[in-house]
């Protein structure tokens, strides 16, 4: 009995383990946004919990890109021992309702104020409590049998808030606020929803009964005592819809807002920083696109140009006087016109032209003129 027991510690050890690995606080960020707000919240009878470890979590609408919100029924979820869920709320801000997703922590965060029911009041949870590693139920508030479930107790919940409201903020929406001790909540440790309630809402997403654009707001499956069982002998229809629905006036993918801000941060598709081709240099490909019309204006400056002015005295001749930039660089260094002509044979037509009209050979041949003057 004892080594079951510690076999059982370890094995839930492992799962909070793992479960903390997947913990983030992006769950909490904004993810989703769209235009239209969702439907009210439909009306429905809590199934009646399976065993003992269970713990619920309400219904919410979702949203598919290409058919619009559609519901994902409220189960019943193992939870991770000593953990209480935050369920998921919409919230009204810069003209969109951004969805913030849902976590496991072990206290109730903020969740928009919004009265999904069966504990969930608006303002943390009175459904259930830990006590030590046992999880007791509230039967005031939740579907529990005492045939299934021992650890029970019984207390009267007062709900101010009986609206179907399901989003914060807004023309309409729920006005509330964080208190101090949500708040407090937001900076503990969570852990992101579990492998079966991801799989829930992904097979909630494949049924078009739960599109509200089917059930006008009142879902055929409104919740299961298991997640993922759809079956007759899970699935609990919903009583009413909580409000008026209208469809909306613009298709899913024009309701579709932008992406979180999380999402957009690492997008600099088409960004060119200046830095790189500076440091590149001698690419003749990169200084052409970030200096734009001055990447010969940079080279001379810059480089060598005791070996650059030579290669560019044919190109430079024909843009500025012959005499002016000929002289002074010849006189600096007379051999270099014989050097010159040898290596660039390829312009023979141009080299004779430049070497005899200048008139250069006179004031190099002085010394020849002045000895008959000297004489006389």
């Amino acid at each position: 009995m004892n080594r079951n027991r510690a076999a059982l510690r370890w094995l839930l050890l492992a799962i909070i383990i793992l479960s903390f690995s997947g913990a983030s606080f992006s769950q909490i960020a904004v993810g989703i946004s769209v235009r239209i707000g969702p439907p009210p919240l439909p009306v429905y009878a809590q199934p009646i919990c399976p065993g003992p470890g269970y713990f619920w979590t309400p219904g919410y609408w979702a949203w598919n890109d290409d058919d619009g919100y559609y519901w994902v029924p409220g189960t019943w979820v193992v939870a991770p021992v000593g953990m209480l869920w935050t369920p998921g709320y919409w919230g009204w801000g810069g003209g969109l309702y951004a969805w913030h997703a849902g976590y496991w922590g072990p206290h109730i965060g903020f969740y928009g104020g919004i009265n999904y029911g069966f504990g969930y009041t608006g303002v943390g949870f009175v459904g259930g409590e830990w006590r030590g590693r046992d999880f007791y139920y509230n039967r005031s508030v939740t579907n529990v049998s005492v045939t299934n479930v021992t650890r029970v107790y019984n207390r009267t919940v007062v709900v101010n808030n009986t609206r179907n409201v399901s989003y914060n903020g807004g023309s309409g929406g729920i006005e509330a606020r964080p208190t101090r001790q949500e708040e407090l909540a937001v900076h503990e440790r969570h852990i992101a929803p579990i492998a079966t309630q991801s799989e829930h809402e992904r097979l909630a997403s494949q049924n078009r009964q739960n599109f509200a654009s089917e059930n006008h707001g009142r879902p055929a499956i409104a919740a299961t005592s298991r997640p993922g069982d759809f079956s007759a002998r899970s699935a609990v229809p919903a009583r009413a819809a909580g409000g008026e629905y209208h469809a909306p006036a613009m298709s899913p993918k024009q309701a579709r807002g932008p992406s979180s801000p999380a999402n957009r941060t690492n997008s600099n598709a088409g960004f060119r920083p200046f830095t790189p081709p500076s440091k590149s240099g001698g690419s003749s490909v990169n200084t052409t696109h970030a200096n734009g019309s001055r990447p010969n204006e940079a080279h001379p400056n810059q480089a060598r140009p005791a070996e650059i002015h030579p290669q560019n005295q044919p190109k430079v001749t024909h843009s500025a006087p012959p005499t002016r930039q000929s002289a002074p660089r010849q006189n600096s260094r007379p051999p270099s016109p014989p050097r010159q002509s040898a290596p660039r044979q390829n312009p023979p037509r141009q080299n004779p032209p430049r070497q005899s009209p200048p008139r250069q050979s006179p004031p190099r041949q002085s010394s020849p003129k002045g000895e008959p003057h000297k004489g006389i």
